[in-house]
């Protein structure tokens, strides 16, 4: 068999992680990921988009592992004299950090898309992996609550998560169209992976893009998922808060519900065995694995199954 062709849908932390495993797995250069972008942010005057900077910084080598975004290493004396000015510093963005929001704006203000943006900073950063922002186009992730609209990262990081959430919009998506490559990558597609992340502010923002869903559903790839439930809790994140709160069942049949008219494969942590055939009655066909990733050897190893169960269907 020749080269395959991998299109990854991704967003936060545990994307990366897979990611990082993926690229040991795969050569670099098969692989293109489309990322979320519900989670950017303008602050300071600055356009941060943490989905992008977090699969980027892990893919190069140099994220901070133990946190799992951010810079290894960074100090934070902008943030701590802006807050020695009076100014919120609630956004933990590192000193070495900042230079990818302040390149990333500058471009953005030059006339470059996201897209195009994007594309520099990741060769600048050694890349070989395609990594394409969902869309060039505003989009943002809103969370409604009896505090009112919070955008995603202050509800997150600001008040930690703490507003209980009465809905979800996504603002902006009635007239985001996917970035350039975006379709495409889907469409040329032999596999498509959609990595383990939350299926509603990851995954469900870059579904919500016209014309995603429905490519995903005509594509001729295998469409794979690998669950970021694991026993009715996620790893890290609020996926469980967020799908309990829009009444799907925070299990990893309630990621296959949301991917049920486009999935052909499942990928669940074995602790959730119980839940195989209930998955299976949509249609969906179920991998059983240990799917938390202890470290690098865990994320090739799941990286490495993943690809296995690929190769075994049609």
């Amino acid at each position: 068999m020749g080269l395959r062709r991998i299109t990854c849908l991704a967003g936060g932390v545990g994307a990366a992680r897979f990611l990082q495993g993926l690229v040991r797995v795969v050569p670099e250069e098969s692989v293109t990921v489309v990322v979320n972008t519900g989670d950017d942010v303008e602050l300071y005057g600055l356009h941060v988009s943490p989905d992008v900077d977090i699969v980027s910084y892990t893919l190069a080598g140099i994220v901070d592992e133990s946190k799992g975004w951010g810079i290894e290493g960074d100090t934070f004396n902008f943030l701590d004299q802006m807050a020695r000015l009076g100014q919120e510093a609630w956004f933990k963005i590192g000193d070495r950090d900042l230079a990818t929001h302040v390149l990333r704006t500058r471009m953005l203000r030059e006339g470059m898309t996201l897209s195009q943006a994007t594309r520099e900073i990741t060769r600048m950063l050694g890349l070989r992996v395609n990594i394409i922002p969902m869309t060039d186009d505003p989009f943002t992730t809103v969370i409604r609550t009896e505090a009112g609209e919070l955008h995603f990262q202050e509800w997150l990081v600001k008040r930690g998560g703490r507003d209980r959430i009465l809905g979800i919009e996504f603002r902006g998506a009635e007239k985001a169209r996917p970035a350039p490559g975006v379709l495409e990558a889907l469409e040329e597609a032999d596999w498509i992976i959609v990595c383990p992340s939350n299926p509603i502010v990851s995954i469900g923002t870059i579904l919500s893009v016209k014309g995603v869903r429905e490519t995903l559903r005509n594509s001729e790839a295998v469409r794979l998922a690998i669950s970021p439930i694991i026993g009715g809790k996620t790893v890290k994140g609020p996926a469980d808060v967020m799908m309990r709160a829009l009444g799907v069942e925070a299990t990893a049949y309630g990621v296959a519900w949301l991917y049920r008219d486009f999935l052909d494969v499942l990928v669940m942590d074995k602790v959730d065995r119980e839940l195989k055939e209930r998955v299976e009655g949509l249609g969906i066909r179920v991998h059983l694995t240990d799917t938390i990733m202890r470290g690098l050897e865990g994320r090739v190893r799941l990286a490495r199954e993943v690809v296995r169960v690929l190769e075994g269907c049609r």
